[in-house]
C-alpha cells in the first residue's frame, strides 16, 4: 500500500510542477525579451534625439 501511495502522490503532482516550469520559463523568455526592446529603444531615441538636436542647433550661439 505505501508504495503505491507514493507513486501516486508522484504521478499527480509532475504533471502540475512540470506545467508551472514551463510557464516560468516562457514568462520570463517575454520579460527579458521585452526588457531588451525598451533598451534598444531608448538607445535609438537617444540617438535620434541627439541627431536632431545636432541638426536644429543655432550655428550662431
Amino acid at each position: 500500500m505505501p508504495e503505491s501511495f507514493w507513486a501516486n502522490a508522484i504521478f499527480s503532482v509532475t504533471p502540475t510542477i512540470l506545467l508551472g516550469l514551463v510557464f516560468w520559463f516562457a514568462m520570463r523568455a517575454i520579460i527579458r525579451a521585452d526588457r531588451a526592446e525598451r533598451q534598444t529603444f531608448t538607445e535609438i531615441e537617444a540617438e535620434e534625439r541627439a541627431r536632431f538636436e545636432k541638426l536644429n542647433a543655432d550655428p550662431h550661439e
